[in-house]
């Protein structure tokens, strides 16, 4: 079958799972043992992007080995973190871990293993071809030594037959033909796609598990071209160059091994131009080429199971979509972690958003239900706490207000149900509030305009009204916002008069206090506001107009009929805003006086007017 669509993704298994890995980015699907599916996707620097000497032939071969190899290990090692799932709560020993050495028994388990894994390496194909290698030497002596062309195409055979040897004894591990089997998934997966077919289950079954660009063929061409590489390299400085003569033997051998070392990478390089080369071309003459890498994969993979295909079509499909959608979300898995560790990465990952780091501190402190300043000491976050912290962080990445996300928010000492029917409550208009209570006498009067979430209304209710017997009014042109607003009210046991107004159309009466925080970003800059304010939050009360001012002129023309005599406005502000409203109430307006009240930033936040 012929492919239609040629793609750069490319992927491996991992435990219980697949990672695929696109030119923008990379994700891994893991089914804990529960059968739940997760997924960790993040963001990679595009080989587009790369500086122009790493795009070169060879070199570009060098860099995308060494890249894929690290982020292959850590998506290996992460997979390991979230797949078992036999613990609800952590183990006497991590607990024990976390207390006394404030690390996580996950961090450990993978610091060894990688340590093992790289012995076992050095063992399985360095010492070995070499043990055997020089046994054979000794008992056949016209096959001379290092500096022998024959000695090093027997040591390397002997690092091909361990590699095929090596696979075999995998194959008896449970666990290992489980890996084969998600790696199988994975190449079927890529093989669909690039058929051209819809990516489901029944189709992506069908294809074949052998793939042009599999790193097990890759692997082979590596241990072909270094057989041959280190042969020609052992000849030439051992034989032709002399140097068994000039130094002692152990010397050679060392200077030898640094070389080949050394040559690693240039073989790396040459073996990921081959494999391209060889993956751009279906003839069949190039098929004798591509056999030993098909029939490796023949042990290296096996038919995978529909749930095992699931994982790798959720890993291609939000690959695909990373490389395709800049704004595609990153994930991360549930794992038992450190804070700070935790913390540093949501605020890295906010800061590229343009999203307060703050916020970062925000969400760690209410999950753990811990004061923000005691953030800085260290502790290890268990899984199910991570759970719950990571589901708003991806939301928050989404650009939805946090407060909106956790559902409430504090004001003024009080806790306010706040979502996208109302703007969220800012800690400068507490300004606002704190002088209307400092205004209002026993037996006052007030009006709150534009109340929203009743924040202003409720706060002034549940700090003066039962001492001083005031009567409070709140209005709002949006009956959604009101509906929340008498939430918030109910919620604080605050006694406030709800009215359906567009500023005072539907208002009777004469008020001692009207108070305000009206619309006033100019509609030309609701384009420029941050994403969670332009995206989120109502537009309707954020427009003030061309100059931001409309809802300030309105309110001025009318006020006189709704102020008792000696009664006093007090509106919030946009910065350098406050000169100017004056003037409005000046030149529309009966009023005394008027002042500017800032806020701790210093800015000219409220003004007050009295009539």
């Amino acid at each position: 079958m012929k492919k239609t669509n040629r793609t750069y993704i490319g992927g491996q298994a991992v435990i219980q799972g697949v990672m695929m890995r696109g030119k923008s980015g990379m994700a891994t699907v893991v089914r804990d043992d529960n059968g739940e599916l997760h997924m960790e996707a993040k963001r990679i620097k595009s080989p587009e992007k790369r500086k122009k000497w790493m795009r070169i032939p060879f070199v570009r071969g060098i860099i995308s080995f060494a890249v894929s190899l690290v982020d292959g290990m850590k998506a290996l090692m992460r997979s390991s973190e979230v797949a078992i799932t036999d613990e609800e709560e952590p183990s006497k020993l991590s607990r024990w871990m976390a207390e006394k050495w404030k690390v996580s028994l996950g961090d450990v388990v993978t610091g060894i293993a990688t340590v093992l894994g790289v012995a076992l390496a050095v063992v399985l194909f360095i010492y070995l071809p070499h043990l055997f290698t020089n046994l054979i030497s000794d008992a056949a002596p016209v096959i001379g030594k290092q500096e022998s062309i024959y000695y090093n195409l027997i040591e390397g055979g002997f690092r091909l037959v361990i590699f095929i040897v090596y696979i075999l004894l995998t194959l008896l591990l449970p666990s290992m033909r489980e890996t084969y089997r998600y790696h199988g998934a994975e190449h079927k997966t890529i093989n669909c796609y690039e058929y051209g077919k819809e990516l489901t289950v029944e189709n992506v079954k069908k294809c074949s598990r052998l793939h042009d660009r599999c790193g097990t063929t890759f692997i082979f061409i590596v241990l072909i071209i270094s057989i041959l590489m280190f042969a020609l390299v052992g000849w030439l400085i051992m034989g032709l160059g002399g140097l068994g003569d000039r130094v002692s033997g152990l010397a050679a051998k060392a200077i030898l091994l640094l070389v080949k070392i050394a040559m690693l990478p240039l073989i790396a390089g040459v073996s990921y131009e081959v494999l391209k080369l060889l993956a751009r071309f279906q003839s069949p003459f190039v098929f004798p080429f591509k056999a030993p890498g098909f029939l490796l994969q023949k042990l290296t993979t096996r038919e995978p199971s529909d749930e095992m295909i699931e994982c790798a079509i959720m890993a291609f499909e939000k690959t695909l979509d990373m490389d395709e959608n800049p704004e595609s979300a990153e994930k991360i898995f549930a794992t038992e972690t450190k804070l700070s560790k935790l913390l540093e990465m949501m605020k890295k990952s906010f800061a590229e958003k343009e999203i307060d780091e703050a916020d970062a501190e925000w969400i760690l402190s209410l999950s753990l239900d811990v004061p923000r300043s005691s953030l800085s000491e260290e502790r290890v976050i268990s899984r199910a706490e991570c759970a719950k912290i990571l589901e708003i962080y991806e939301e928050r990445l989404t650009g939805r207000p946090l407060w909106y996300i956790i559902g409430d928010t504090s004001f003024y000492g009080l806790t306010f149900k706040v979502d996208e029917r109302v703007l969220i409550p800012r800690p400068e208009t507490e300004v606002l509030v704190r002088q209307a209570v400092s205004s209002l006498h026993s037996g006052d009067t007030m009006l709150d305009l534009c109340t929203g979430s009743g924040a202003i209304a409720v706060s002034v209710a549940c700090n003066v009204a039962k001492d001083k017997r005031v009567s409070i009014t709140a209005a709002d042109i949006s009956e959604d916002a009101l509906a929340l607003a008498q939430e918030n009210a109910w919620k604080n046991n605050a006694n406030v008069n709800f009215i359906k107004s567009d500023l005072f159309e539907n208002i009777h009466g004469r008020f001692n206090l009207i108070t305000a925080n009206p619309p006033y970003v100019k509609s030309s800059e609701i384009a420029t506001l941050p994403q969670d304010v332009r995206e989120f939050e109502p537009h309707i009360a954020l427009d003030g107009g061309v100059d931001g001012l409309d809802f300030y002129r309105r309110i001025a023309e009318k006020i006189n009929r709704y102020l008792v005599r000696g009664g006093m406005c007090i509106l919030e502000v946009g910065e350098d805003q406050a000169q100017e409203v004056i003037k409005i109430f000046q030149s529309v307006s009966r009023c005394d006086f008027a002042m500017v009240v800032k806020d701790l930033n210093g800015v000219e936040r409220v003004v007050k007017i009295g009539f």
